[in-house]
């Protein structure tokens, strides 16, 4: 890893993510607290949940657009928007607007726009570094974004119990500044790996490369020079995983995204329940802590069968899950609970970086920031209407019955990789040659 921070690109690149994770995290306890705080209706919390994550469904129609445009720019771009948009929360707090409304305005399209992000984030990475140094460089953006969530999500929960919630806004509008200003220095290489064809396949290139997506340093589209319209290239990243191992994987992670959808937009409640803003913040530290541990070990279990790897993982942690829940509800022991929370998170983020290494490995780079977007949204579709399921759950029952649902969804999910012979039969990422069944 050391050399990977070493390569300056990649460190831009990095320190980029980093910082802009940091306000992510403090952004979304602090926006889910104060829709809680503002109206005590955890309904409404459900409501900002499915707000904040529905745009993730739309993210397949950004990447056609990635791939199309300068990598720079879009990464720039996108933080110098997020940085107009946060301050209106602040703004109207010192006029004496505040109003939940607002918030459930700005957080859909905080998130709309962090669409583009990491998709273009994902296409850039396998330009900057060697195909053997994917594990470790996604192990490090895994760091970035689970590790500073730890952090920040527990200093959320803290500082909204100190200063308030608006004032974290405040401190997230300067990160998206400063990461705006270390994207600016990122400059991706051009693509050398072919595959920007309609084919499923890898087609043939006509040896024409540039730079950072399909525009160069210009700005200047390509489709003057004769190449797929919008809406077919982003028929290409679908086309691409039609009938490959993806799409069984796929359809295990919307069953168990609805159910974590549903229990993480009715955390604010169940926290408040447990003791206040710093039990959530300190439940979601626990839970970015422990995909962070297990990011940073993912390059550890390369070499064990994804597979059997994958089945033992969800299981495990289905298990973990509940016994959290156990540990608070039945025990009353919140401490317990939150260690829980953060094992059960453990092998969900190995099982993250080594999912990510084993797509920008395998796909042409010309397909990557469709096929990112694609995975992103499908995998993430989910999770907003789980989030709705809490405005109906919560009342007639109690947000403890959510998080019980998502962990014997989780244990579920553990038991379809095992039943499905495509998925338990998987070789390990490090031997794998292509996505095909």
């Amino acid at each position: 890893m050391k050399q990977l921070l070493r390569n300056a690109p990649f460190r831009r690149l990095f320190l980029g993510r980093l910082v802009t994770n940091a306000g992510d995290s403090v952004y979304y306890i602090a926006a889910m607290w104060l829709v809680y705080d503002l109206t005590g209706d955890p309904a409404v919390s459900g409501l900002a949940g499915f707000l904040s994550a529905a745009p993730s469904g739309l993210q397949f129609l950004a990447g056609p657009l990635v791939d199309r445009w300068n990598l720079r720019r879009v990464l720039v771009g996108t933080q110098l928007l997020q940085f107009t948009l946060i301050l209106a929360i602040p703004a109207a707090a010192a006029l004496g607007h505040l109003s939940a409304p607002l918030v459930l305005v700005v957080m859909p399209l905080l998130s709309l726009t962090n669409q583009f992000v990491y998709p273009a984030q994902s296409a850039a990475l396998p330009r900057i570094v060697e195909r053997d140094e994917l594990v470790s460089a996604n192990s490090l953006f895994s760091l970035a974004y689970q590790g500073v969530d730890a952090g920040f999500n527990a200093l959320a929960g803290v500082l909204i119990a100190v200063v308030g919630a608006v004032t974290l806004f405040l401190v997230d509008a300067v990160t998206f500044v400063v990461a705006a200003v270390l994207f600016a220095g990122v400059v991706v290489p051009p693509s050398n790996r072919t595959g920007d064809s309609s084919s499923a396949g890898a087609g043939e290139s006509d040896g024409a490369v540039v730079a950072d997506g399909g525009a160069d340093e210009n700005g200047e589209s390509d489709d003057i020079d004769g190449k797929p319209s919008y809406l077919t290239s982003r028929r290409e990243g679908i086309d691409y995983l039609r009938g490959t191992v993806v799409t069984y994987i796929l359809v295990s992670a919307v069953g168990v995204n609805f159910a974590s959808g549903a229990a993480l937009a009715s955390m604010p409640a169940y926290a408040d329940s447990l003791g206040g803003a710093s039990v959530y913040g300190a439940l979601m530290a626990a839970l970015a802590g422990g995909m962070f541990v297990g990011a940073v070990g993912a390059s550890k279990a390369e070499s064990i069968p994804f597979g059997r790897l994958s089945v033992a993982s969800f299981s495990l942690s289905g298990l973990l899950w509940l016994a959290s829940v156990v540990a608070a509800t039945v025990f009353d022991s919140v401490a317990a609970a939150v260690v829980l929370f953060a094992l059960t998170s453990i092998p969900v983020g190995a099982f993250n970086v080594l999912m990510a290494a084993l797509v920008q490995s395998i796909v042409p780079d010309g397909l990557l920031g469709r096929v990112s977007a694609v995975l992103g949204s499908v995998a993430s579709v989910a999770v907003p209407l789980g989030s709705l399921v809490v405005g109906v759950v919560a009342g007639a029952s109690s947000p403890a019955v959510l998080f019980y649902g998502a962990g014997v969804a989780m244990v579920c999910l553990g038991g379809y990789w095992a039943a499905v012979p495509t998925l338990r039969r998987m070789p390990p990422v490090a031997e794998t040659e292509t996505l095909n069944v």
